[in-house]
């Protein structure tokens, strides 16, 4: 399955995944800035990212404790999700995600 990654200068990079991928480590192993300090635990806001409208509605719904952390998110959005949180499906193919241009990965320099 593919999966496109939208930086914040409008550059789209393509992501091969599989079904039961994380898509914060999707996102990682192609160099998107999202550090995802939490690793996967909901206590952060570090994986943020903006779904496209056409997907939104397709994904499963967020948890209270997601939507309680996208509150502490920069940028947050309508379609705002926790990349973390999202376990890819097949039905997620072509799946497109914006990167926040306040996203920054501490980790890389």
């Amino acid at each position: 399955m593919t999966v496109r990654f939208i930086d914040a200068r409008g550059g789209v990079t393509e992501a091969t995944a599989e079904a039961g991928d994380n898509l914060l480590r999707v996102a990682q192993a192609v160099g998107m800035p999202l550090e995802g300090t939490c690793e996967g635990q909901i206590a952060c806001s570090t994986c943020h990212v903006i779904v496209a409208d056409d997907w939104f509605g397709k994904l499963p719904d967020a948890s209270e404790e997601e939507e309680d952390m996208l509150d502490f998110a920069a940028g947050v959005k309508r379609c705002s999700r926790l990349s973390c949180q999202i376990e890819l499906t097949p039905e997620m193919d072509g799946l497109t995600v914006t990167i926040p241009i306040e996203s920054y990965d501490m980790r890389r320099k």
